[in-house]
């Protein structure tokens, strides 16, 4: 899964690099950045002082030291001063350069705390979906596994206004589930009655023939994969498109493409719906080949309902919203 949100301490993750919001100043600062130079020692500040001064949106690299990871980039975020003196895009530098020398030092995975959001009091929802801008559009063109680092679920929010509408459409959902569900007993006994009803009104008319289970086999509709290949080849997308916009590695998606039966788990099948930006309707035709199927009773599903409704086929920011209301993210590994 190229991008993925843990709930960790960044010092502790074992990936090639993490990304540390230091200070301008080659000085220990506080929260993120001391934790980082206590866990790599005394090494690391020296070599931070061999750097200097690093700007506002500028990055640096150095060795890892004694921490797990490689290596650490240092970025210099932004103090929020309102939004009018260009801190938007100091923030987007920050991203780009740590992913830029991720990059040209060989890397295959980054760890990312949420820049800017601690003593600088950058607002957490703006600089989130600056931090998805940024991912989706790197994630497309490049293969590197992103990692969000989180303490806790309220570390961070996607939109108060967003996460109000998500909530607000599971809440309507599942009150008409409910009263279908209590319904349906109801609808059954009709059914019921009214199929007795028919069959007491028939004479001798000549009953159908069961269908043999041979011949139900035969009848058999194409199967996921199948019908995945189909859909991909008539969106005009690569391969590559499609499985970095469903948030799968290459890996992952050689497997779906060279195997006939390959049966996805849902988060996989729907993230595959996702790519291609298939309707409603289309999507549940994919998921039922997998053995699928929406729910109203599902917060994951109706999470997804309410993006497809909404056109809205940012997997990044369908996976912060689903990840707000603690369900599997989309994409998989393997």
């Amino acid at each position: 899964m190229p991008f993925e949100i843990v709930r960790h301490d960044i010092t502790r993750m074992t990936v090639d690099a993490i990304v540390n919001t230091a200070n301008p100043r080659p000085v220990i600062g506080r929260g993120v950045d001391s934790r980082i130079h206590e866990m790599a020692g005394p090494e690391l500040l020296a070599a931070r002082q061999q750097i200097g001064n690093i700007a506002p949106g500028c990055a640096a690299v150095t060795p890892g030291y004694g921490l797990q990871a490689k290596f650490v980039i240092h970025v210099v975020g932004t103090q929020w001063r309102g939004g009018m003196f260009g801190e938007s895009m100091l923030l987007r530098s920050c991203y780009d350069s740590a992913l830029t020398l991720a990059l040209e030092n060989g890397c295959q995975s980054i760890a990312f705390p949420l820049i800017s959001t601690g003593t600088y009091g950058f607002p957490k929802d703006k600089a989130l979906q600056i931090a998805i801008s940024v991912f989706s559009a790197f994630l497309l063109k490049h293969e590197l596994q992103i990692y969000l680092v989180v303490f806790d679920g309220d570390s961070y929010r996607l939109s108060e206004k967003l996460f109000r509408r998500v909530a607000s459409y599971i809440d309507e959902r599942y009150a008409d589930a409910c009263l279908q569900k209590s319904a349906a007993p109801r609808r059954r006994l009709r059914r019921r009655s009214e199929a007795m009803c028919e069959g007491a009104a028939m004479d001798d008319g000549i009953s159908a023939v069961p269908m043999s289970l041979a011949d139900r086999l035969k009848q058999a509709d194409a199967g996921f994969t199948e019908t995945l290949l189909r859909l991909i080849d008539r969106s005009g997308k690569k391969d590559s498109e499609i499985y970095k916009r469903a948030n799968l590695s290459k890996q992952h998606f050689s497997k779906i493409r060279n195997n006939p039966d390959y049966r996805p788990t849902k988060p996989t099948a729907v993230a595959l719906a996702i790519a291609l930006e298939l309707d409603l309707e289309q999507t549940k035709d994919l998921l039922a080949r997998a053995g699928y199927a929406l729910s109203n009773s599902s917060k994951f599903d109706l999470i997804i309902l309410y993006f497809i409704e909404q056109g809205n086929y940012n997997i990044i920011e369908i996976n912060m919203a689903l990840y707000e209301f603690d369900q599997s993210l989309l994409g998989g590994r393997e």
